[in-house]
């Protein structure tokens, strides 16, 4: 192990991981064990380092990138930020303490997703439309996949499916805006384990089904139908959280 991993051999499991990561990693920085400039080890360096998934490692750093606590250089790897950032817009899904909490950030992430599935459709390229394809295919991959974890499967690739469409806006804000939104995906707050095979198996094609109308759409070149298509995909997850607030009130 390097002497850059071995500073992350002290990060501890947390009941949300991704959430543990990054408050020991930013713990790191403002104490300035790792300082301006340094760079992180590689993902797999944190894996190996820390025993959590590959893509708990690419959830937090997104969120450190967002907060303005490192930079990503291509080809380079991820680095502290040279000086300290402005105090920025951040969510933390340790702070969702209600369903409601969750159906205010769905419809925040209505607001903009709806919007930057249009511009998708209006400004791809051959590039963007590879790259969603390919995430839609990981996507399909990993919730076919056998022996998948109830809660987890196809997480990261479902977030990446729509991080790809807003990166096919052509408009670097938006996609530097969802990286806010990576440790608040809507299905990590459903108790999908306790739906049944058959049901999450449902839900998990209902949402590949609707994230391949969403990419239709975009590459037909049709604003309008991404639009509606992206609105009913959101839009059926911020009803599932409405059903779900209505039986804890009956309850």
């Amino acid at each position: 192990m390097s002497a850059d991993s071995a500073a992350f051999g002290a990060i501890r499991k947390a009941p949300n991981l991704t959430a543990g990561l990054v408050e020991t990693l930013e713990a790191r920085i403002v104490s300035g064990d790792l300082g301006p400039g340094q760079r992180l080890p590689t993902e797999q360096a944190i894996v190996s380092a820390t025993g959590v998934s590959r893509t708990v490692v690419r959830e937090a750093l997104a969120s450190l990138r967002a907060r303005g606590l490192i930079t990503t250089r291509q080809g380079l790897g991820a680095f502290v930020a040279e000086t300290a950032p402005a105090r920025s817009f951040a969510i933390d899904a340790e702070k969702l303490e209600s369903i409601g909490d969750v159906l205010q950030v769905l419809e925040l992430r209505l607001s903009i997703e709806v919007e930057a599935a249009g511009l998708a459709a209006e400004r791809r390229g051959p590039e963007e439309l590879e790259r969603l394809e390919a995430a839609q295919a990981a996507f399909l991959a990993a919730i076919s996949a056998p022996g998948a974890d109830a809660e987890t499967v196809g997480l990261g690739e479902d977030l990446a499916v729509h991080h790809a469409i807003l990166a096919a806006t052509g408009n670097a804000y938006f996609a530097k805006v969802f990286d806010v939104f990576n440790v608040v995906i809507p299905r990590q707050r459903i108790p999908v384990a306790a739906l049944s095979q058959a049901e999450r198996e449902r839900h998990l094609r209902r949402v590949g089904q609707e994230h391949q109308a969403i990419l239709a759409a975009i590459s037909a070149g049709d604003a309008a139908a991404a639009r509606r298509a992206m609105r009913l995909h959101l839009t059926r997850a911020r009803d599932r959280y409405a059903a779900l607030r209505s039986e804890a009130k009956a309850g």
